[in-house]
């Protein structure tokens, strides 16, 4: 095979793809351009085992797979523009790259809050240098932190903040429960006691309005004029897809990139999308388009994506059976893990305690109709393996648009 692949993001998609193009049979050369300096490396430790000093950098880094070797990797210079008609992405450099093939997975950014106030002192986790500048604040005697908002990674920061000895440690969040989107009230009403019982201070169903200081933070104003003392804030308020590069190609970028069941972009077969930044619609379920931003997509995305495009550039017959994988995720907090497998949230308006009670260890099934759709086990490392039996029995599930 001739031509060429280029991977827009240095990510683990990024990586992912590169080594399952090879592994799909794929001979011509592959570039993956990325804007961090650094080799793809694994994110889910930075707001835990990073945050607290526990673990570096080389720890982080991913070994590309040997038949991944000569792929050729451009960092420090990410995608800012593309021109799919053309087959052309321009870097940030002002190189332009001609390809045959293209691979979407430049991922997603922090949300920040839109919020009078300064800028210093305010913090996010999504890079290996968010982590370590926000370790360096952490650390200072005292000091104070509030986190805004209590999903995933606001809860794992609180958790770490308080294990790092910081004097108080305040979450804020307009829900009345922690991670109550995703995983809904009972597992929420769990994680509130376990985070109170270790030192973590919750204020539920509040909003933030802005920030008070002059150089630098010293409080966050609540919607109703509260003011909480902060030394330390960080943003946990979700995610931005970056995909403002593929602007002015006709693709449906409202919430990620748009693909169809085959991860293939805007009906092109040349361009596919991979990791959180692919809207795609999952056969395993409803069949509507959504993004899913957990440690397994990246991998998922990238073996089906890589087939399919190296099928198309090799003029081999296309995958025919549709993307459909199973989700899987876990959370460290404190000393407890959030273990899931599927989709909780499609069945979080039917949860049943499958195994153990909330206050201990315990497992818990969201259904749709009479179909286990998701399990997510809270507690030790029996509960996290308990889930795992559970895994079969989603994967056996027929479709819900079956």
């Amino acid at each position: 095979m001739t031509g060429r692949v280029v991977v827009a993001g240095a990510s683990m998609g990024g990586l992912r793809a590169a080594e399952q193009l090879r592994a799909a049979g794929w001979t011509g050369a592959v570039t993956v351009v990325g804007d961090e300096p650094h080799m793809p490396y694994n994110r889910p430790p930075l707001s835990k085992e990073v945050l607290a000093g526990k673990a570096s950098f080389e720890s982080l880094a991913f070994t590309p797979k040997a038949a991944a070797a000569d792929v050729e990797w451009r960092l420090g210079t990410g995608v800012t523009a593309a021109r799919l008609d053309e087959r052309v992405v321009e870097l940030a450099d002002g190189e332009r790259l001609s390809y045959d093939g293209l691979v979407v997975a430049t991922g997603m950014r922090p949300r920040r809050l839109r919020c009078p106030g300064p800028l210093v002192g305010r913090h996010t986790v999504r890079t290996l240098a968010d982590a370590q500048i926000l370790r360096d604040a952490l650390i200072r005697p005292g000091a104070r932190v509030v986190v805004v908002g209590a999903g995933f990674i606001g809860c794992e920061v609180a958790a770490t903040a308080v294990g790092l000895g910081a004097a108080e440690v305040t979450v804020v969040d307009p829900l009345p429960l922690p991670m109550a989107g995703p995983l809904g009230d009972l597992l929420g009403g769990a994680l509130l006691k376990r985070h109170e019982e270790r030192g973590v201070r919750f204020v539920l169903g509040a909003g933030v309005a802005g920030f008070e200081g002059d150089q630098r933070v010293t409080g966050v104003v609540l919607g109703d004029g509260t003011v909480l003392p902060a030394d330390v804030v960080v943003e946990s308020v979700g995610s931005v897809a970056n995909t403002e590069w593929l602007d002015g190609n006709g693709l449906d970028l409202s919430d990620g990139v748009l693909t169809d069941e085959h991860l293939r972009v805007g009906g092109r077969p040349e361009v596919v999308a991979v990791g959180d930044v692919a809207r795609f619609p999952n056969a395993r379920y409803d069949g509507v388009p959504r993004r899913v931003e957990h440690w397994s997509i990246p991998t998922d995305t990238a073996k089906h994506a890589a087939k399919v495009l190296a099928a198309h550039l090799g003029g081999a017959e296309a995958e025919s059976t549709p993307f459909a994988p199973l989700p899987t995720f876990w959370s460290d907090q404190h000393e407890f893990r959030l273990q899931s497998f599927g989709s909780p949230l499609l069945g979080k308006d039917d949860v049943r305690i499958l195994e153990g009670d909330p206050d201990g260890d315990v497992v818990v099934g969201y259904h749709t109709g009479d179909l286990l759709v998701g399990v997510v086990a809270l507690g030790g490392q029996s509960a996290a393996m308990r889930a795992a039996r559970y895994r079969a029995q989603l994967l056996k599930q027929p479709a819900l648009t079956a």
